[in-house]
């Protein structure tokens, strides 16, 4: 949403105000100046039609946004009361390119910039926290759009008669479409809100509510990039799709979060340990019983870990990262802080001279022997860069 070159983004130039032999006044004055300047621009380009645009597509973006184009950048930051520069700043967080001083904004835009705004003068948020707001937004949500157009519309826009054309089917589905896939993101979004916000209060401190311990795991196919060579796009799109998909619905049917998918990686993680290992032996049974899929290996680690923007980040991150690069095909690796939290919690022996210890003590008193999920074997250590020397332990379900 910046300007073009004739200087009407009044925050464009910090560094004037600092230049030694110019007064208060002859920068106030060259301040002004720029801003005639920009709003006898912005008249100018108010004028412009929208003739190089194909019309149809200007009907969808009016029916999307609910609004005609109306504002150049400059008009709408000067009707939400901001400055030139913060709207450049949230419009480029958003996602949005530079569109110079073109009338291409609409009520809705001048609206989201004094919300924005709003925020930061009521000091509930900082300028800092709003643009990351922005930022996180319009990634997560540009994501969605391109999926929902490339996959869901594109697919329900066949023409369903000779004759027809694509783009003449595309203005009435969306009208359709339209309210209702809105009703049910704000829906999802409720959801996940309230399941985040859960998990945070439940931090046994306010560090942990930031700074918090989770179980941290990478999926990985291996081989990935032999398949790209061999493979036809659609098949190899197709591929990542179900990979993707069977990854996202163990992930959540078990407790479990999706952090991120990477093609053929996908990130997830869970506050439990168990969760996690579950998972991960889930993952690896349910890709070995598909044979159109190639073989999986996983790496999961245990620790303190830093969120940011629905992302994670750290020491412990990097490990789980490589320790799926380590990791045997089909299998898991954890790493010794996992290990041991199984063992604390009892989902795992710490030996199996120990289990057959406790399954004789068992015996002899008459009661029934421990039960254990999963089986740790010691693997060799060994140095991995930039983390040290790495113990890591190989995952598998109790007698498996």
């Amino acid at each position: 949403m910046t300007v073009d070159d004739t200087g009407s983004d009044t925050g464009a130039h910090p560094a004037s105000d600092g230049e030694p032999g110019r007064s208060a006044d002859s920068v106030a004055d060259a301040s002004a100046a720029r801003v005639g300047r920009a709003e006898a621009h912005a008249r100018v380009d108010t004028d412009d039609s929208d003739d190089d645009h194909d019309p149809l597509a200007l009907r969808l973006e009016q029916l999307i946004l609910g609004a005609e184009r109306r504002y150049t950048p400059f008009q709408a930051a000067r009707s939400a009361g901001v400055s030139m520069d913060l709207a450049s700043r949230f419009w480029r967080a958003m996602g949005f390119a530079d569109i110079g001083q073109a009338r291409a904004l609409t009520e809705a835009d001048v609206l989201a910039l004094r919300r924005l705004a709003g925020l930061v003068e009521a000091g509930l948020l900082s300028e800092a926290m709003a643009i990351q707001v922005a930022r996180s937004t319009g990634q997560t949500t540009a994501r969605l759009a391109e999926w929902q157009i490339d996959s869901f519309l594109e697919g329900l826009t066949e023409p369903p008669e000779p004759g027809m054309t694509r783009t003449e089917v595309t203005y009435p589905l969306v009208e359709l479409l339209l309210p209702e896939l809105e009703e049910f993101l704000v829906y999802v979004w409720r959801r996940q809100l309230a399941a985040a916000t859960g998990r945070v209060v439940q931090a046994a401190d306010d560090e942990e509510m930031v700074d918090r311990r989770l179980a941290v795991a990478f999926a990985d196919l291996v081989g990935f990039t032999r398949l790209t060579r061999r493979m036809e796009e659609e098949e190899l799109g197709e591929l990542v799709e179900a990979f993707e998909t069977t990854c996202a619905d163990l992930v959540a049917a078990h407790g479990g979060r999706l952090i991120k998918t990477l093609g053929d990686e996908v990130l997830y993680a869970a506050d439990d340990p168990g969760i996690a290992a579950e998972i991960a032996l889930r993952l690896i049974e349910t890709m070995a019983n598909d044979e159109t899929m190639p073989e999986l290996r996983v790496g999961i680690a245990f620790g303190t870990v830093t969120t940011r923007m629905g992302d994670v980040f750290g020491a412990t991150v990097n490990l789980a990262s490589r320790l799926t690069s380590i990791a045997p095909r089909d299998a898991v690796l954890v790493d010794s802080a996992l290990a041991e939290e199984l063992t604390r919690t009892g989902d795992a022996p710490a030996s199996e001279a120990e289990a057959a210890e406790a399954a004789a003590a068992a015996e002899k008193e008459g009661e029934e022997p421990p039960t254990y999920r999963f089986a740790l074997q010691p693997m060799w250590q060994r140095p991995v860069r930039g983390l040290g020397v790495v113990e890591p332990w190989l995952l598998n379900r109790r007698g498996g």
